[in-house]
Formats: C-alpha cells, sequence, structure tokens
C-alpha cells in the first residue's frame, strides 16, 4: 500500500510563496519537502542568535554548518523519541518525561536518565528542564556510579579501599570524575599496583654498598673523574714513550697567558680542558699532587671516601676503584617504580599484601556498567537543547518567518540587536566576520548600510556589525560618526561608523537627493574659490614682502607724472555694463511678464513641473531600487546559502528603522535671542515688501504689465527716448574704443 504524501501548506511571506511549519507532522514530513522549496540550504554554525551548544548537537557532522541534511536527521529524531511531534513547535525548556515514546530505543533511554537525573537531584514530579541538567557535576555529587568508569573515594564503602585511592592519586596522578571529584581508573589501578611490585623486586635485589652511605657520592665523583683520568694516563704514556713531548703534553704556559688578563672566575670551563695533573711521564698521579682546580673538589671527595691504600694512583687502580661499585651501579641503574618511592618500602609491602586492586577494579567496572544510562545523561541534556530551539532554527531556515513577523519582539536568528544613531532605532543589524568580503557583496541588496566597529568596556572582545536604515533622511550619517549599539543579550557597546554604502533610503530622501547635491557641489566650488584665492592672495603678499627694498627709493624729479583720469576712456566699459545690466533687467522683466499672465493654478502647476524635471528621475531610481531590496546578498555575504529571494518591500522597510518621534508642543526656548515679537517682524517684513513693490511701480518696472508710473516725467515721448538711448550709448562705446 502506497504512503500517503503529506499534505503541505503554504503563505505569503515576505511577498513570496513559502512553506507554512506550523504542525509536529509538517516537521516529522521534512524529509519528503522538495529541497528547491527551503527558502535557506545551509548556514554557519556562528554569529546566530541561538545558543551554541544546540547548533553544535544540530550540527551531526561537526562541519560547522547546519545543512538541510542536518535538519532532517534532527527533526526525525526528535519526532520519533516523542510521543506527539506537536510539542515541538512549542519551544519550551522543559518536559514531562512520560512524553517520553519508550517503545523507540532513545525515547525509552531519555525517559530512564531523565527519571534517574530527577531522583539524583531529589526532585519529586515528572518534569525535567534544561536548568536540571546544566551542571552534570551537581547530578551526579551524590551518586556512587555514574558510567565514566572513574572511581572516587566516595566510591568505595571501607576505609582501606579509600585510602589505597588516595594513595594512588597522590603517588600516579587522578582524573576527574562526571561528579567533578579527582578520582582513578583501571589504567591508574594498573600502573600503581605494576610500580609497588617493582620497586618491591627491586629492593630485594639490592647490593651492599661498597663505601657505604657515601657510596652514590663516590660513584657520582667517580663518574665526573673518569674522563679526565683516563686522560692523564694516555698522556703520561704518550710523555714516557717521547720524553721530548713532555711539554706539549703537559699544561701550556702559553694557554694559561691568554686568559691570564681576565677574570679567572670566570674561565672555568678553559681551565677545565687542562690535564687533571702535571704530566710526569710515570704513568701514576700521586694522591697528594696538585691538581687542577676545576677538578681538585672531586678528586678531594673521591679520595676521602675509598681511602686507597697506596700513595698513588696508577691506570689499573683507577679501573679497580671503578669496578668495586660497578655492581652496585647496575643495580641502582635498574631501579623501578620511582612513582611509589616516597611511600617507603614497609607500606609499599604492605600495599602488596593487602591487595585492595581487584576490589577497585571489581568497583570501576560496577561505574563501567552504568556508562549506557550515564551516555543517556548526555541525551538528555541534546534533547531539551533541541527541544527548545529547533522550531525556532525552522522558522528561520525554511521560510525566514521570523525576519517578517508582525510583532517587533520576534527577530530573526541572524539579527544581532540594535543600533542608535541620528534619532534611529535600526533594528536590522548583522554581525560581520569579514568586513571586506561582506561589503562587496552587499552593496547587491540595494540597502542604505552602516558598517560599525563596536567595543565595550566590560571585556577587550571586539565586533564588527552591519546596520540597514529604511527610513528617514541621510542627516548626519558619515564615516566617523559614533554610536551606541545594544547586543541581544542587552550589552551596550561603543559604536562608530567605518564604511557606508549609499542607496536610496526612501524616496522623500530621493525627492531632496539632486538639490542636496547641487549645494554640496556648490558649497565645494565656493570653498575651493575661496582657498584658491587665499593661497594666491597670501603668495602675492609673500612675494611683495620677500621682494621689498630695504630703503625708500629715492625721489626722480625728471619722473613723468601720473596721467590724469580720462573719463572718455572707460565711455566703452561703462556702455558694456550698462547693456549687461539692461540685458539682465529685460530678461527678468520677461519672467516675471509670463508668470503674472499666467493664472494661480497656472503658476502652482509650473512649480510642481519643474520640481518633478529636477527631481522626478530621482524619485523613479530610489522607487525602482527600493522595490528590489533584499537581504538575501547581506546572508550570503556572511556565509549563508539562500534559496529564494528574501524582499523589503517598502512599507515592511519601515518598520526595521524606528524614528524618534515627538509630541507637537508649543515650548519656548530659553535661550532665544530677545527681540520683536514675530507679529512686529511679519509687519516689517509685509511694510518692507509694499515700499519695494511701490518702488518698482515708481520706477515703471510694471509699464509692460498695464500698472505705469504716476509720475510725470515717465511720459511715452521719453519712454520712446530712453529706448532709443541704447543705440546712442552704443555709438558712443565705439567712439570711444577707437
Amino acid at each position: 500500500m502506497a504512503t500517503r504524501k503529506h499534505s503541505w501548506s503554504y503563505d505569503n511571506i515576505g511577498g513570496s510563496t513559502r512553506v507554512k511549519i506550523t504542525t509536529g507532522a509538517d516537521i516529522a514530513h521534512l524529509a519528503d519537502l522538495d529541497p528547491k522549496k527551503w527558502t535557506v540550504l545551509s548556514c554557519p554554525t556562528t554569529g546566530l542568535d541561538i545558543d551554541d551548544k544546540s547548533l553544535k548537537y544540530i550540527d551531526s557532522d561537526n562541519d560547522g554548518r547546519i545543512r538541510i541534511s542536518d535538519i532532517v536527521s534532527t527533526a526525525q529524531w526528535l519526532t520519533a523519541v516523542v510521543k506527539n511531534a506537536d510539542m515541538l513547535v512549542k519551544g519550551d525548556n522543559h518536559i514531562d518525561i512520560e512524553q517520553f515514546n519508550q517503545e523507540d530505543k532513545d525515547g525509552r533511554i531519555l525517559y530512564n536518565s531523565a527519571k534517574q537525573i530527577l531522583a539524583n537531584l531529589g526532585k519529586e514530579g515528572t518534569s525535567i528542564s534544561l536548568a536540571d541538567t546544566k551542571d552534570p557535576t551537581v547530578i551526579f555529587a551524590k551518586t556512587r556510579f555514574n558510567g565514566d568508569a572513574i572511581i572516587t573515594a566516595q566510591t568505595p564503602d571501607n576505609e582501606e579501599e579509600i585510602a589505597v585511592i588516595s594513595t594512588i592519586i597522590k603517588c600516579v596522578g587522578s582524573v576527574t570524575d562526571r561528579s567533578g571529584e579527582n578520582g582513578v581508573n583501571a589504567e591508574l589501578v594498573e600502573k600503581f599496583y605494576q610500580a609497588l611490585a617493582a620497586y618491591s623486586a627491586w629492593q630485594a635485589a639490592a647490593i651492599e654498598a661498597p663505601f657505604g652511605t657515601d657510596t652514590d657520592k663516590a660513584i657520582e665523583a667517580y663518574n665526573a673523574l673518569d674522563a679526565k683520568m683516563k686522560d692523564f694516563f694516555v698522556r703520561s704514556e704518550l710523555a714516557s714513550f717521547s720524553p721530548e713531548s713532555t711539554g706539549k703534553l703537559d699544561v701550556q704556559a702559553s694557554l694559561i697567558e691568554t686568559i691570564s688578563a681576565d677574570n679567572l672566575a670566570e674561565k672555568s670551563a678553559d681551565i677545565a680542558n687542562y690535564p687533571i695533573a702535571r704530566i710526569n711521564g710515570k704513568g701514576e698521579l700521586d694522591i697528594n699532587a696538585a691538581i687542577n682546580p676545576a677538578w681538585a673538589a672531586q678528586f678531594k671527595t673521591l679520595i676521602s671516601i675509598i681511602k686507597p691504600t697506596e700513595k698513588v694512583i696508577t691506570k689499573e687502580s683507577w679501573n679497580a676503584i671503578g669496578a668495586s661499585f660497578a655492581a652496585y651501579s647496575a643495580w641502582k641503574a635498574a631501579k623501578s617504580g620511582c612513582e611509589v618511592e616516597s611511600l617507603g618500602i614497609e607500606t609499599i609491602n604492605k600495599l602488596l599484601a593487602e591487595d585492595k586492586k581487584t576490589a577497585l577494579l571489581d568497583l570501576i567496572a560496577q561505574d563501567a556498567a552504568l556508562k549506557e544510562a550515564s551516555e543517556g545523561i548526555d541525551m538528555v541534556d541534546k534533547f531539551l537543547y533541541i527541544y527548545r530551539d529547533f522550531y525556532r532554527l525552522l522558522r528561520n531556515f525554511v521560510t525566514l518567518q521570523d525576519f517578517y513577523s508582525k510583532d517587533k519582539k520576534v527577530k530573526a536568528i541572524f539579527q544581532s540587536g540594535h543600533l542608535l544613531i541620528d534619532q534611529r532605532e535600526c533594528r536590522m543589524c548583522m554581525q560581520v566576520t569579514d568586513m571586506a568580503k561582506h561589503s562587496s557583496m552587499a552593496a547587491a541588496s540595494g540597502m542604505y548600510l552602516v558598517y560599525c566597529d563596536c567595543t565595550t568596556k566590560t571585556s577587550a572582545a571586539k565586533q564588527s556589525i552591519v546596520a540597514a536604515i529604511t527610513v528617514g533622511d541621510i542627516g548626519e550619517l558619515v564615516v566617523g560618526k559614533n554610536a551606541i549599539y545594544y547586543d541581544n543579550n542587552g550589552e551596550m557597546w561603543d559604536a562608530v561608523i567605518t564604511k557606508i554604502i549609499d542607496n536610496p533610503i526612501s524616496i522623500g530622501q530621493a525627492f531632496w537627493s539632486p538639490y542636496r547635491r547641487m549645494a554640496t557641489t556648490i558649497e565645494n566650488l565656493i570653498n575651493k574659490s575661496a582657498a584658491d584665492k587665499d593661497a594666491a592672495m597670501m603668495k602675492d603678499i609673500d612675494t611683495k614682502i620677500n621682494t621689498a627694498p630695504t630703503a625708500l627709493p629715492k625721489t626722480d624729479e625728471n619722473k613723468t607724472p601720473a596721467q590724469p583720469f580720462d573719463i572718455g576712456k572707460f565711455a566703452g566699459i561703462f556702455a558694456a555694463l550698462g547693456m549687461a545690466v539692461g540685458m539682465i533687467g529685460t530678461a527678468l522683466s520677461s519672467i516675471l511678464k509670463g508668470m503674472f499672465d499666467l493664472s494661480l493654478w497656472q503658476l502652482i502647476a509650473a512649480f510642481i513641473g519643474i520640481m518633478l524635471v529636477i527631481s522626478g528621475p530621482a524619485m523613479v531610481m530610489a522607487w525602482l531600487k527600493l522595490r528590489r531590496r533584499n537581504i538575501a546578498p547581506l546572508l550570503n555575504a556572511n556565509g549563508w546559502a539562500i534559496n529564494a529571494a528574501a524582499k523589503i518591500s517598502i512599507p515592511f522597510g519601515e518598520t526595521l528603522t524606528n524614528m524618534a518621534r515627538f509630541p507637537k508642543l508649543k515650548l519656548k526656548d530659553p535661550y532665544a535671542k530677545k527681540g520683536i515679537p514675530t507679529w512686529k517682524k511679519w509687519v516689517i517684513s509685509i511694510s518692507a515688501l509694499i515700499v519695494v513693490l511701490a518702488g518698482l511701480w515708481l520706477g515703471n518696472i510694471f509699464a509692460w504689465a498695464g500698472i505705469p508710473s504716476p509720475l510725470p516725467f515717465f511720459d511715452k515721448e521719453k519712454v520712446e527716448i530712453v529706448e532709443e538711448a541704447p543705440a546712442t550709448v552704443e555709438a558712443a562705446a565705439s567712439d570711444s574704443i577707437i
């Protein structure tokens, strides 16, 4: 019989059709959902507003990424171990252990382990929570066995075994039990008893020290001198064979001369290289002879311990001294079980005789038998973390439902906090790990983005974030501006803007953008012109100061006097200026005449038309970009694999940034400049306007509009003469130029 396919439900989420995950049945059938219908294909396990422990448990292959396969396998496990899969959509941090499905193997382990946890904690009831599994040491603090194959001093029932465990820890070390206490495992027990047996056997085979308690000192001195003594005997044999070479084989005065001027206390290494005694060719060393200072102490120690019967030491007698404690040295070298030496041979033999090894290994075996139950306790912790966070992960993985939620308290798992800047609260904030990579991809989102570096006084940690501004104007947003960032834990960070990606914020902002750019261009031109003129002026002043003569020039009586001002010479210039002013006046008159010929509604329409010509293209482009805003590039830049568009419409974008709202109040500014009341200012302004208009009327400026001046000299003939005047002026200007 064919299995009936699951019937999925759909919803419009973020302007796109997406699958709804609302029931336990939906979760149980995630394996049947076409991967092409998933909004997200994979996401990183870092930088998300979900407990890292939950993400680690879900990341089954431990590769640092959550994939569809991880989601599906987790969903199948969860729905199998509980009786009612609809419980998974609650997102609780606790569960009644009776809800575990004991017909499933893991469900049965979860039930038994959860029951054991409650018993160990001394809790009544059947509800277990994350708080109960948070600290394993508390769970196992009062239990003898916990399944980790480690026993502590609290495990045995008798004092002797407790004492042995303490001794083992002292001699060969310890391992940490799940209870948090130091304990021992089978390996340490075996190592301890092997050391006891080895040290006891070594002591049983002890060789009598030939020189009593001073034997070790004698051996140490002999071993230090052995090479130098053998060198002495070889040099003596060569000197006996070749007497003429004795001087070269002995201590050479030239070598001593090279270091004689130095601090000889610092030349012990050089002195130690000289022969141990003077070479005489006899092949024997008088025990009372002068010894090289670098070796004198060891030689004296050796002689005082062995007390030789002969007054001289030959090659044969030196070797005999070494042979006298060869057996003892070999026994010492074979020493074993040093870990327990500090206990003393009597205690060691007593521990071997009592032999608690078998009893301790039995206790460890009993503890290890509970391994499955103890691992089940870890499984309970895993279940509770996933049980709480899995459905939230689904809402952000399959559909991005949390991001588009109408409830502002609900945040997507990639939203890291909110940024307060320029009287705005930006809710769309994300952590950034690679600023260069992220900013290069984020421009495709079509959003106005500000990148900030954040620091806090509570730790040396730093973080980078990106915030989307979706409401208002650009205002004072510039690189270097300071702000405050609050992460999802409520911790406050000092933020500073380090980079801005400029895209339209709103249509209103786009409307004013051409004027803002024109104002910026004009301001830059004025600043540049002023700076150039200032630089030129300062250069000119500097040149004049540096080239000025040191004395005043003498009066030259034959100097040609300056020519008097000739007004005729400048008549052409004055005429040209007059023509320019006349042309400007004519142009303004034409514009004003055209405006007065229009009715009020035509003036308004013309004004609106001019504004639209200037701002219209920017508004249209902004509208197109705002419709294409998409967070997918931002998520992709953070390592997400987004399978569907995640657009931000204009209405939705307005919910991602909150502007400051102030009530409309009539408040008096205590620092306002005291002066003329407002009503008087209006009276003065209107009066000034009337005076200006009257002046223009009296000057016959409005004659073109049928409003001639009442003054008598503006009659028709004078007007005609005035109109002919420019030709005369032009002719005069031409004569002047000629």
